[in-house]
């Protein structure tokens, strides 16, 4: 039984509903976002490895990649090991999207804690940061508890 009933990741929505419609006069959406995430923790990929990062088609990621170098969130370089590839990059407007959504989510979460008493914030820290811990354990080793219960497929 999900005694969360899930939601956290329904008010994890919610925070990304407010991210999206705020930055909304930046033409950025939801999959653009997502690219610029994880363009930055791997800065220097090829758009293949792009795709296989963000479980994407080739397709999809080129047209989000030209999408995103038209808009001044990424460039493309000469790929030193073989001249005929190109790597990407994020820029500093990419950076600056990041401190942007960062400070959205944490305005969000700030008014949501507001409605406990602060000995509840303190608790609800706490535990928030244990579970945070774990989830980043499991996902480290691969999940292996996640993918055992799923009968050893992916998840």
């Amino acid at each position: 039984m999900d005694i969360t009933e899930r939601k956290m990741t329904k008010i994890a929505r919610e925070a990304e509903k407010l991210v999206l419609y705020t930055l909304r006069e930046s033409g950025i959406g939801t999959a653009e976002i997502d690219y610029i995430h994880a363009l930055r923790h791997h800065a220097g990929a090829t758009q293949a490895q792009m795709a296989e990062l963000l479980h994407a088609d080739k397709a999809a990621v080129a047209r989000r990649t030209e999408s995103l170098e038209a808009k001044g969130y990424l460039v493309r370089r000469e790929n030193p090991a073989d001249g005929r590839g190109r790597l990407l990059y994020p820029t500093e407007k990419a950076e600056g999207l990041k401190v942007s959504k960062a400070a959205i989510e944490t305005a969000f979460y700030e008014y949501l804690t507001a409605t406990l008493t602060a000995d509840e914030q303190q608790a609800f820290g706490a535990l928030l940061d244990r579970l945070y811990r774990a989830s980043k354990t499991e996902s480290r080793a691969g999940f292996p508890h996640l993918l055992a219960v799923a009968g050893g497929g992916e998840v």
